[in-house]
């Protein structure tokens, strides 16, 4: 398995194609519970075979990934890591796709120097309230009090579309009992470390072209006056919605977000 390595046993899995005719590359950004497998599932299969470039990988703390209990995964870390790994692959002319707070992310890795030819940012624009971090304290807490499990059923009736919700029932309300995560979790200490994030980027500082992409079932980070305003201080944007699906645009609706990333990168 390609792993691009750290320091001291710490690496970062990822999967990288070339571009074929159309010469430029989706780099794809999770969120703090994502993984790569979620964009090769459908989207980037598609996007090579209309000659497009893919560049997928975990974040320290995902699977695949390794890194140290000791090592915490700030979201500081986690920006340099997208600079890290652009820059030792170097992909022609890349799209920095981020899903949630991975479009921040992707936001951030671009005001450091990643030479982004276009953003894809995906129910990511929020403002820093005090009503955005008591949710993301929240859903720490409630993962350290019943695991991943607890949260995604608390959560996703207000997250995802209903079509999508009842795909998950089967795995998530399974009535068994709940359990307290491990706290030496990749992904609960994620969760912990972004707490400290700054939603406070200057998005008019993005000069390439952006695609933002807002699902209406996401009835808890979207909040439509922010969105609006935050959108409007982007120099060159389209946006797109999504009004069958929510906050998981990409799981929920693949061929249409698909489509939009193909639609999207023949602009460029």
């Amino acid at each position: 398995m390609p792993h691009l390595e750290i320091a001291d046993g710490e690496s970062l899995y990822y999967e990288y194609a070339a571009p074929g005719a159309a010469g430029k590359t989706f780099v794809f950004v999770n969120a703090l519970t994502g993984s790569y497998q979620m964009w090769e599932a459908a989207i980037a299969p598609k996007l090579r075979a209309a000659g497009y470039g893919t560049l997928v990988y975990n974040f320290r703390g995902q699977a695949e990934s390794r890194t140290k209990p000791t090592t915490p995964p700030t979201p500081t870390q986690i920006v340099d890591d997208l600079v890290r790994i652009c820059r030792e692959i170097d992909p022609p002319k890349p799209i920095l796709v981020g899903l949630s707070i991975g479009g921040l992310f992707a936001a951030q890795a671009f005001a450091k120097g990643v030479p982004a030819a276009g953003l894809v940012l995906i129910n990511t624009l929020r403002k820093p309230t005090e009503r955005l971090a008591w949710i993301n304290q929240a859903m720490a807490h409630g993962v350290k009090a019943g695991g991943f499990r607890l949260i995604m059923e608390l959560t996703l009736p207000m997250l995802v579309n209903p079509d999508k919700l009842a795909e998950m029932k089967a795995t998530i309300q399974t009535g068994e009992p709940y359990e307290p995560v491990d706290p030496n979790d990749g992904g609960y200490r994620l969760m912990v470390e972004s707490t400290a994030t700054d939603w406070d980027f200057p998005w008019q500082s993005l000069t390439p072209p952006v695609l933002l992409t807002v699902g209406a079932h996401d009835r808890v980070f979207y909040v439509a006056d922010d969105v609006d305003e935050l959108a409007a201080r982007i120099p060159n944007h389209t946006r797109i919605d999504f009004p069958d699906a929510g906050h998981l645009i990409p799981a929920e609706r693949p061929e249409t977000f698909t489509k939009a990333l193909l639609d999207f990168g023949n602009t460029l």
